[in-house]
């Protein structure tokens, strides 16, 4: 029985195998062919004694991963061949000095870079998630490639997880939509960002993507019947200019449905651009800008196009290096649909990102957007002076962010961020320009440092030799270019100032009869109550510790029994302190339980978000409130989960009859007479809920109004919610997280 088993999985791996030659997106050559079949065969050979925990033979998953690597990133048979051999050297006696003997010193790289990830992810509790994340990018020092093949072996994982414990598949989940969606953004690979983005979706809020899910299949036939329509409008008019082309309708991914309901407070009928429509032209190199404006003005023609959603990026590509021209029009039926023309190559560098980038770019001198890109990822990896978790932070915060056009003196365009100020732009120039920056016109006006540019803006940087950097500049920048040479500068200061210091305070303590040793130095931070040593020769160094205070220090260190007095009486004091131990949830802290054996733990509830019986939550262990406790769908969530991954931990509710709780509801409608009545009406009479507070505000017609309400659980205030519903005049009725 076992063996006809194991011959069907032999074949379906032979097929997958050759299913693997057939979409590769390069031309592969016999040599090619040949190296890549080398390494099919190791796979097959290092993995054949492991399964999976859905229990297929392992090697299917790095034959999935190279098929992903071929035809969604592009990848050459390097790639591809480094793809299939991922895991060979963690799992196996095989190592990299073997690869690179069998193979070539390219393949043996590739492999050791997907080694030491792997090997770094797996090492949790040494060090924060942050830190491994920067170790991980590291990589991108010897070959992007290897991080190109880490997010295929992310999505692969991200599509065979069904199988996993729960806890994991949000852990990986969260991780999934903190870096790696916005790593695939950051490097053009659309497809694949978009997967990660939905599958990150259905495990971190599982209820919510099925809902969206079976809305959009409910409303499929709809849509496609509307794209239809204007297709065949445009299609008439495109065929008589003779452009070649195909128009495709493009839905909207799950997880951009979701962000957009959750930005604008508005339900899945609500979101109006649920789709697009893409119109792909064949054009030579010289014609492609002529075509898509030809495109530009047949559509237009047709229906009236909103100036202020025009996005030009033909003109002036992203730094991702994606190219379009994105036209958004009100179609039949009063609804706005997002139309994007772009040529076959601009189509194929959006689909496939680096790959095709470097296809087209065929030994051009210029550089990329994205050759640029990672030269800045690189200066900021080498940075170490930064923590690791503001370093993922900075780095995320620039992944997506969207882009500026701005121009300097000469009339040169630069592209930033959007949100970067006049002096992220002075460091945007250079680094040293940055540092010596004291002050900057916009448009031939003086500005202060921290103005936000718009695109077109024209900036003027002046410089002055004896300009340096002041803590407030971290305040003033975006970029983290700009942040991580600030804090270089301000530390080298800080050490230089620090070494004068502790000079000054040896020579003032040895007139006070006090030699300067590592126990003084201990000392004197914990009287000053600062944290380090260097604060303590800082602060020294720019006067702001006196001679009164070394003088007090030294006359307390003399007395050491009434020294030894005084720490007593003030360790009984600080036990005693009734704000330090006093628990938040005190009359009933047995509600929520943690953990696989539902232990009942003292546990504060979070500010960010709120939460009260019946919410999913789970419990956050802090390093100096104990255990805090967020909804699932918290703002701070998936920061948490992905970069604390191993001090999260599992929590429900399992009573909640004893205690109440304030939930803040925000009212909109139409302003009726009669409606505070009505709406305190409902509130506290027919439901017996107690209004803490309350205020409405009528505008031309429209109400906006704010209730805080205390209610036992979240049961009881679904149902409130509903029936304020009810009212006539009242639109929207939402919860607000925040207090």
């Amino acid at each position: 029985m076992v063996e006809i088993d194991i011959e069907k999985e032999n074949k379906a791996i032979a097929k997958e195998y050759k299913e693997l030659l057939r979409i590769s997106y390069q031309t592969l050559t016999a040599e090619d062919k040949k190296l890549i079949r080398k390494a099919f065969d190791l796979a097959v050979d290092a993995h054949q004694e492991q399964r999976r925990k859905s229990g297929e033979a392992y090697v299917f998953h790095p034959i999935a991963v190279a098929k992903i690597v071929a035809s969604e990133i592009g990848l050459g048979a390097t790639g591809i061949a480094a793809a299939l051999m991922h895991d060979v050297v963690e799992d196996t006696d095989i190592t990299v000095a073997d690869i690179e003997k069998m193979f070539n010193p390219k393949v043996a790289q590739l492999v050791e870079g997907l080694t030491k990830i792997s090997q770094v992810q797996k090492d949790l509790n040494v060090s924060m998630q942050a830190e491994n994340f920067r170790k991980m990018l590291l990589t991108l020092n010897d070959d992007v490639r290897v991080i190109l093949i880490k997010l295929a072996d992310r999505l692969h994982n991200m599509q065979t997880m069904d199988s996993m414990p729960e806890h994991k598949q949000v852990k990986i989940a969260s991780e999934t939509l903190y870096i790696y969606a916005p790593l695939a953004h950051r490097l053009g690979l659309y497809n694949i960002k978009t997967k990660l983005e939905d599958l990150g979706l259905k495990y971190t809020e599982p209820k919510i993507y099925n809902d969206i899910v079976s809305k959009i299949k409910e409303t499929k036939e709809e849509q496609d019947a509307y794209i239809n329509t204007i297709s065949e409008v445009l299609q008439k008019s495109l065929d008589e200019e003779n452009v070649e082309y195909i128009i495709k309708g493009r839905p909207k991914s799950i997880y951009s449905i979701r962000r957009k309901m959750k930005a604008q407070n508005v339900s899945f009928d609500e979101v109006y651009d649920k789709f697009a429509l893409r119109i792909v032209y064949k054009s030579n190199l010289h014609d492609e800008k002529f075509i898509a404006w030809k495109i530009y003005s047949i559509v237009t023609d047709h229906y009236r196009p909103s100036p202020s959603r025009l996005r030009d990026w033909i003109s002036s590509p992203k730094s991702t290096g994606y190219e379009a021209l994105h036209i958004t029009v009100m179609g039949p039926k009063g609804r706005w649909v997002e139309i994007q023309v772009r040529s076959e190559r601009m189509d194929e560098i959006a689909e496939k990102g680096y790959a095709a980038h470097y296809k087209y770019k065929q030994g051009a001198t210029e550089e990329s957007g994205l050759d640029v890109w990672l030269n800045l990822l690189k200066e900021a990896l080498e940075n170490s002076e930064t923590n690791a978790v503001d370093f993922v932070e900075d780095f995320k915060m620039n992944l997506y962010a969207k882009e500026i056009f701005v121009f300097t003196p000469k009339g040169e365009i630069k592209s930033l961020p959007k949100g970067a100020t006049s002096l992220d732009f002075a460091f945007s120039i250079h680094s040293e320009i940055g540092i010596r920056t004291r002050g900057t016109r916009v448009n031939g006006r003086l500005v202060p440092l921290n103005t936000e540019l718009k695109s077109g803006d024209q900036i003027e940087v002046i410089t002055s030799q004896n300009q340096k950097p002041t803590s407030s500049w971290l305040d003033y920048v975006t970029t983290s270019r700009a942040k991580n040479k600030i804090r270089n500068v301000l530390n080298e200061n800080t050490k230089k100032m620090a070494e004068d210091g502790k000079e000054l305070l040896t020579r003032k303590l040895k007139q006070l009869k006090i030699t300067l040793n590592e126990q003084v130095v201990n000392e004197l931070v914990n009287y000053f109550r600062l944290k380090t040593s260097l604060d303590l020769f800082y602060r020294v160094g720019i006067g702001s510790i006196e001679n009164q205070q070394l003088k007090d220090f030294a006359a307390q260190k003399s007395n050491t029994l009434m020294n030894f007095f005084k720490s007593k009486i003030k360790r009984v004091h600080t036990t005693a302190d009734p704000d330090i131990h006093k628990p938040v949830i005190s009359s009933n802290y047995d509600m929520l339980v943690f953990g696989a054996e539902q232990d009942r733990l003292d546990y504060k509830l979070s500010t960010c978000c709120n939460p009260i019986p019946g919410d999913e939550v789970f419990g956050f262990v802090t390093i100096n409130e104990g255990i805090k406790v967020h909804k699932k769908d918290c703002p701070n969530a998936i920061s948490l989960q992905s970069n604390y991954a191993y001090r999260i931990i599992l929590a429900r509710w399992i009573d909640s009859t004893q205690q109440e709780f304030k939930a803040i509801l925000h009212i909109t409608g139409m302003d009726t007479l009669g409606l505070t009545n009505e709406l305190t009406k409902v509130i506290s009479n027919n439901m017996h809920v107690n209004i803490q507070s309350i205020s409405l505000s009528g505008d031309a017609g429209i109400f906006n109004g704010q209730v805080t309400v205390i209610v036992q659980n979240n049961i009881i205030l679904k149902k409130l919610i509903d029936n304020i519903k009810k009212i006539d005049g009242v639109d929207k009725v939402t919860r607000v997280n925040k207090n």
